[in-house]
């Protein structure tokens, strides 16, 4: 029989605390909306921010946005629902949008890593290698490349009917949804780990080739000179780790049999590649690079001051 619905079962356990953790998803989605839009502000509002390392970090700010925005609104809304039920179409739709959020925060981290390799070991040349046009290129392709890569392999996925009726997770992933076909569409699985290859060697490649010779480079440095470079390269390398701690959890409740886990554990190992990269990352950013700290700072600053200022004016008033 073929189903136009899902059961999203993983919402059965959290049934009874379903008001205060719809509380906790909107302050969470709230908290990851106003980081992300304060640090592009901060950037978009100050020229001297105006540099491709900082142009990327608003990529990665308004992939966070995007991501979250693919999950939380949904998660609400179904768990607040009486039947917890979700639309074939709908899960479709929130499975491409959170593949290719996932995808492309590691392509994002890769060309990232690459700036900071230029940054440091041509710093002379910096900004004729990253020059306006080619930061543009940069911007296009590593926007561009998850999108086309997983839309190619997900049409397979587009063309299954659905059978199955139960989705054990708080949200939509493309290999819950071949386990519901009326088909044994293993081959699928199979294309999902080439493509997989896709979404990781190269920019871990990158990544790797990046920091090898920033290593090297450093090595030369005089130790105030190495300890500015490692300072620069601190918020990318605690964000890598983050991602990397969040899709290992995703990749082994995905490819793993998780029953032996208590279902508390799986939900939060579930959650976490997207609501703790999108709340860290922006924190990470904002007060993790001196520049950007500043100007936030200087804006919190003439904020209190303008609002003080309309404050006596109302009292004299």
């Amino acid at each position: 029989m073929i189903h136009a619905t899902f059961k999203m079962t993983a919402y059965a356990v959290m049934e009874n605390y379903k008001h205060g953790l719809f509380s906790v998803f909107f302050l969470l989605y709230l908290i990851t909306l106003v980081l992300n839009v304060l640090l592009i502000s901060v950037i978009h509002q100050n020229k001297q921010l105006h540099q491709p390392m900082n142009v990327f970090t608003c990529m990665l700010s308004l992939n966070e946005i995007y991501g979250s925005s693919a999950l939380l609104p949904a998660v609400m809304a179904v768990l607040v629902s009486k039947t917890h039920d979700v639309t074939v179409k709908w899960c479709m739709a929130q499975a491409y949008f959170l593949h290719t959020y996932a995808s492309g925060e590691f392509c994002i981290l890769a060309l990232m890593g690459y700036d900071r390799y230029i940054a440091i070991c041509s710093p002379l040349h910096y900004y004729s290698i990253m020059s306006y046009s080619k930061t543009c290129k940069l911007i296009a392709f590593t926007g561009l490349y998850p999108f086309i890569v997983f839309t190619s392999f997900y049409s397979l996925t587009l063309q299954l009917r659905f059978c199955g009726k139960v989705m054990p997770k708080l949200y939509c992933v493309n290999m819950e949804l071949v386990k519901n076909s009326c088909r044994n569409a293993q081959y699928i699985s199979t294309v999902g780990l080439a493509i997989l290859v896709l979404f990781i060697v190269p920019q871990l490649v990158m990544i790797v080739f990046s920091y090898t010779h920033i290593l090297r480079v450093c090595r030369t440095f005089p130790k105030e000179s190495q300890a500015n470079a490692f300072r620069t390269c601190v918020p990318h390398l605690l964000s890598l780790l983050n991602y990397t701690i969040a899709s290992l959890f995703e990749v082994i409740q995905t490819r793993f049999n998780m029953s032996h886990v208590a279902v508390e554990a799986q939900i939060f190992l579930s959650l976490y590649f997207i609501i703790i990269p999108p709340i860290a990352n922006p924190v990470l950013y904002g007060l993790g690079t001196q520049t950007v700290r500043g100007c936030i700072m200087k804006l919190f600053i003439k904020n209190k001051v303008m609002t003080t200022v309309l404050a006596k004016t109302l009292t004299v008033g």
